[in-house]
């Protein structure tokens, strides 16, 4: 808030020249008499008290503006983070994708259908992400979080998962063939109608992932997994699983 005090007129000269004591201070006070004299016009100039409430005004405005703009912003800002993925598709490398995709997951943006294939996207943090019939095949997605992340129909064929975080999961109809999966968490993941076929899930932990409707797994390494549902082992030998070291073991 604004507060206008009219400030009171000067004392004549001569009466603040009579108080000066030493005479070498006489130009500084007649300076400071001038400007008091100033001071006393401008005070009661009520242009000026307009202009400094215009000042107050423009803020305000420039608020409303801000605010009121912060949805185009957030526009703009998905906008390059989704030129970054499409113009890094089909490359190595990460591109920049790894903060791209973090940044539009955080801001509740659906990655559905996304084309990361043969990305580099090591330690990636995406949990609970949409990530429906999403394009990861051959991606280098080691020690990352997808946990209880939404893959229906993705394909993560060949993608290297080792030791990430795919608890909780939903893989139905994914297609997990060549993927290597050791010492992965996939405790609680959904596998309805996943394929699996030559998949890597050496030291894998399988407790409570739903198995019973997987497609296919046959060649799939399931040596040493890790709380393994009841009945999981015996069937998943039946579909042609092995439990053959591989030449680069899981830790």
């Amino acid at each position: 808030m604004i507060l206008h005090e009219r400030r009171k007129r000067p004392e004549p000269w001569q009466t603040q020249r009579a108080a000066v004591r030493y005479s070498w201070l006489v130009p500084l006070l007649a300076v400071e008499w001038v400007f008091e004299w100033v001071a006393f016009v401008l005070s009661r100039w009520s242009f000026l008290e307009v202009l400094e409430y215009l000042g107050s005004f423009s803020i305000l405005i420039a608020v409303i503006f801000y605010f009121s703009e912060s949805g185009d912003r957030l526009k703009q800002k998905h906008y390059q983070a989704w030129q970054v993925i499409n113009t890094a598709q089909g490359k190595g490398g990460s591109g920049g994708r790894i903060e791209a995709l973090q940044e539009l997951d955080g801001d509740g943006v659906p990655l559905v259908g996304v084309d990361v294939s043969g990305a580099f996207l090591q330690g990636i943090r995406l949990p609970r992400a949409r990530l429906i019939r999403a394009d990861l095949n051959a991606v280098d997605a080691r020690n990352s979080d997808f946990q209880a992340a939404d893959l229906m129909g993705a394909n993560l064929h060949s993608g290297n998962f080792r030791e990430s975080n795919l608890s909780g999961a939903n893989l139905q109809d994914a297609d997990l063939g060549e993927a290597d999966l050791c010492s992965a968490n996939l405790n609680g993941a959904v596998l309805d109608g996943a394929t699996l076929d030559g998949a890597d899930l050496g030291n894998t932990d399988l407790g409570k992932v739903k198995w019973q409707k997987i497609t296919s797994l046959r060649g799939a390494n399931i040596r040493q997994v890790r709380n393994p549902p009841e009945g999981f082992i015996q069937w998943a030998t039946q579909q042609g699983a092995v439990t053959t070291k591989s030449e680069s073991d899981c830790p």
